[in-house]
């Protein structure tokens, strides 16, 4: 099992993990949680797959295990800024306005989370580890990008994993019940994850 951060610079290096990434974010996201969202070719898709973004796998073989997406909080395409932000701006339907305590953010130093999901098939005695890897991978890369702090809407379970995984995590947002699952926006402090 191995981790992999990729961006628009490295893709060419890493043959078809993007690819294999994107098909495995369509099979958690559009068959697994029957979400309405863009798809081609059989890879899932959203106007913040931009090369503004990194995204990363754990991955064994090409088989993709887990995957994030990460995109700076002052970038933009358009209208779109990235997903919490937009929301808050009554540019998705599918997430409340009010999902955040304060304004959203938009600082060289906090970037986003999002579309954080462990394949369906992970062996489930092996998803505590490909978890662990996952967000290992996602603050070494953002602090490596210049982040001190990661905003994401995860589950609202997070306190659990947040403890186990020693993340300095705190609410940034109101519980909302999306989709059947309880999830809220968090903030991940990377200041004290520093060696």
């Amino acid at each position: 099992m191995q981790t992999t951060t990729l961006s628009f610079e490295n893709l060419h290096n890493h043959g078809e993990l993007f690819a294999n990434l994107l098909r495995a974010r369509r099979q958690s996201f559009i068959v697994q949680n029957n979400w309405d969202l863009p798809e081609a070719m059989g890879m899932e898709y959203d106007q913040y797959d931009t090369p503004a973004s990194r995204w990363v796998a754990v991955h064994e073989f090409g088989r993709i295990l887990a995957g994030i997406r990460l995109t700076p909080t002052t970038t933009s395409c358009g209208i779109y800024t990235y997903m919490i932000r937009d929301a808050q701006r009554g540019l998705l339907d599918s997430i409340p306005q009010d999902l955040l305590y304060g304004e959203a953010p938009m600082a060289e130093n906090i970037w986003e989370s999002s579309r954080v999901f462990v394949a369906h098939d992970t062996p489930q005695r092996i998803r505590n580890i490909v978890h662990g890897m996952l967000i290992s991978e996602m603050t070494k890369s953002a602090r490596e990008l210049g982040a001190t702090q990661v905003l994401g809407l995860i589950p609202a379970a997070w306190p659990r994993f947040a403890k186990r995984l020693r993340l300095d995590a705190h609410a940034a947002g109101r519980v909302m019940h999306l989709d059947g699952v309880d999830n809220q926006v968090v903030t991940i402090n990377l200041t004290s994850k520093l060696h």
